[in-house]
């Protein structure tokens, strides 16, 4: 499943803090952030599908994302747009 994940800002026209993206997390998601925190895995920010919220997190220049159940993708299929 190919996913194109805008920057935060691109789309709302404003940032919104990371507590707030924390906030829309999963109780699953956020155990396993937790368990990636270890590893220096951060939250970018969490999107929203018809599955669920999807919580994309990253480590330097790795990508992962954690799935709503708390399953973890570290090789997902997903582009980031960044701003200039």
């Amino acid at each position: 499943m190919d996913q194109t994940a805008l920057d935060i800002s691109e789309r709302r026209g404003h940032s919104i803090a990371n507590s707030e993206h924390w906030e829309q997390a999963s109780a699953e998601q956020k155990l396993a952030l937790y368990d990636l925190h270890r590893f220096g895995y951060r939250l970018l920010f969490v999107r929203h599908s018809l599955k669920g919220p999807i919580a994309v997190v990253c480590q330097q220049d790795d990508i992962a994302v954690i799935y709503h159940d708390g399953e973890v993708d570290l090789r997902p299929k997903i582009t980031l747009r960044h701003t200039h």
